[in-house]
């Protein structure tokens, strides 16, 4: 009697299997007829495998990307391609029977649908996922995020889904809102961020909450951030922000061991405050696999009569050496200046003296000063930037275009460290009034008394992120339970306690009945997935994502309503 596997998948055939009848099903991924023989390959999931025939009318009205059932004999191929995991076998056909026939033109080849231009991949996304190259990344996607989950099992977190419709936010980005039928005039809103919600569960007595948290955001979308993002969200009761440190090591060191080859940073991370990692990176998510530092030489040209550096914060980066023409250079100033900055001054150091456009205008003690600071050797060269109030953040940009085109930045490893000490708050120059910096919900370390004092710029939260490659993967803070606390960092930022009663209620109303400190982070799910999938678009890494534009071209949404709709929800479109 024939053995025949009902539901054998395609890519599991093995050379053991030489000899059984078996049945497979896919979809068409190639024909090629010679006539007197027809090789075709069947993709399904788990691989491909070659089906081969020696009738051909069977194949005469087949198409590409049509799904099949084939019963046949397995046998093993004379002609082994190690490109397939099925390789060294073959199915001699015995039954084809077409399960669904591909009646169109395909608008793009499958396994090249990447290719294509984004707009059409998302609009036959369907299609563009069958190519195991895109199909692999959301597999991916999901043995991560099943790993993630039995982690926090692992560390006794229980897994609490938290509302999708909640109520409209003042901080933060904007709100999806959703009109109500029911109350005319109010709205509910999509969650930003399960914030409040697990701020709730901790005062409810819940010791370890988590979730993988949809979030939305109706902002712009780029490279790494799209309208509805996921994130690993958890929270703990009577924690410090060292227990969050040591659960946040754990998940990214684990599952960046687990799921990557490459190096990963060891336990614990190193910790920065968010001051030094602005004065030695320009940013506060460093990418610290380039080993390029910004070092402060503002002392250096404390008297100086140059112009260009004069009553200017002055920063310099030093770079070993430079194998360049001199068009290098100037396409480094035009990049800064692209972005803001006045100029960028370069020296170099050649036969034991600096050599650059701005030497004529130093004195020998400022020549000898930057030789000393920087223990200048032949070969190395100084970049310089000087501006009064946003040369951190040029130099920052700086210090990635050089780690860049220089190829500086060691790709064979993950870098992650927690910046920590975040300001509490930042000057609106526009508003002339002091915003929350960070989370508002936060605890700002020194409390009530810290607040009190006039010195608002250097007060800093308990707040931190983890980053990584220069992204940030995840940001939390230890919260802010004590009422008194709340009204006044709220207070500082413009908003009186009943804005807090009425935008807050749940948690303004909570927080009087015995709330535990607690603290929490959230790890961003989709751009863990991007970077170990060496990916630089999130959109590679979702299911089905918007445009760039915020479009779902697959669904064909934001569309419109018709007039009943409209009605019963209380609303009048304006021209």
């Amino acid at each position: 009697m024939e053995n025949i596997y009902r539901n054998c998948y395609c890519g599991e055939l093995r050379k053991t299997d030489e000899g059984k009848t078996v049945k497979v099903a896919g979809w068409v991924n190639s024909i090629r007829n010679l006539g007197s023989l027809v090789f075709m390959t069947l993709r399904d999931e788990t691989g491909l495998v070659q089906i081969i025939s020696e009738d051909a009318k069977e194949f005469s009205t087949l198409t590409k990307e049509s799904t099949v059932s084939i019963t046949g004999i397995v046998r093993l191929r004379s002609d082994v391609n190690p490109n397939m995991k099925t390789g060294d076998i073959e199915i001699l056909l015995k039954d084809l029977t077409v399960l669904g026939k591909c009646l169109n033109t395909l608008p793009f080849e499958i396994n090249r649908s990447k290719e294509a231009s984004e707009e059409t991949r998302l609009k036959y996304r369907y299609l563009d996922l069958r190519n195991p190259l895109v199909h692999d990344k959301i597999l991916k996607r999901i043995e991560v995020i099943n790993f993630l989950r039995e982690t926090m099992r692992s560390l006794n977190f229980t897994e609490i889904a938290t509302p999708i419709i909640t109520a409209s936010s003042p901080e933060g980005a904007r709100d999806f809102v959703i009109p109500s039928r029911n109350y005319k005039g109010k709205f509910y809103a999509l969650p930003q961020a399960p914030q409040i919600y697990k701020q709730l569960l901790m005062v409810s007595g819940f010791n370890r909450y988590f979730q993988i948290a949809p979030c939305f955001r109706d902002e712009d979308c780029r490279a790494d951030r799209t309208l509805e993002f996921y994130q690993l969200d958890f929270e703990m009761s009577f924690a410090t922000e060292e227990d969050v440190y040591e659960v946040g090591e754990k998940v990214f060191y684990d599952t960046f061991s687990k799921f990557s080859n490459k190096k990963v940073s060891p336990r614990p991370f190193r910790r920065i405050p968010y001051k030094e990692a602005m004065e030695k990176y320009g940013s506060d998510k460093p990418d610290l696999r380039n080993p390029l530092i910004i070092e402060d030489i503002t002392n250096i040209f404390s008297n100086t009569e140059f112009k260009g550096f004069q009553n200017k914060k002055v920063v310099a980066i030093k770079v070993d050496s430079i194998d360049k023409p001199n068009s290098f250079y100037k396409k480094c100033e035009d990049f800064i200046k692209e972005k803001g900055a006045e100029g960028l001054a370069y020296l170099k150091y050649q036969e034991d003296k600096l050599n650059g456009s701005i030497v004529k205008f130093l004195s020998n003690k400022e020549i000898e000063g930057l030789i000393k600071k920087f223990n200048l050797k032949n070969g190395n060269v100084l970049f310089i930037l000087a501006d009064n109030k946003n040369v951190l953040k040029y130099a920052g940009l700086l210090r990635t275009k050089l780690g860049t085109e220089l190829d500086l930045i060691a790709n064979d490893c993950f870098e992650f460290c927690i910046i920590n000490d975040f300001p509490m708050y930042e000057y609106n120059e526009e508003d002339k009034k002091w915003d929350f910096g960070h989370n508002p919900f936060s605890m700002p370390k020194g409390g009530l008394e810290a607040l009190e004092s006039d010195d608002i710029e250097n007060i800093v939260a308990y707040q931190y992120d983890f980053v990584c490659n220069g992204c940030e993967m995840a940001s939390g803070a230890v919260r802010n339970h004590d009422i008194e606390i709340m009204k006044k960092a709220f207070a500082i930022a413009g908003y009186d306690e009943e804005v807090i009663k009425n935008k807050f209620r749940s948690l303004y109303t909570a927080f009087q009945y015995g709330a535990p400190p607690h603290a929490g982070m959230a790890p961003g799910i989709d751009r863990i997935i991007m970077l170990l999938t060496d990916e630089e678009n999130l959109r590679e890494v979702q299911v089905f994502p918007p445009n760039v534009s915020g479009m779902d071209l697959l669904m064909g949404s934001p569309n419109t309503l018709d007039e009943k709709q409209l009605r019963e929800l209380h609303i009048k479109v304006r021209d």
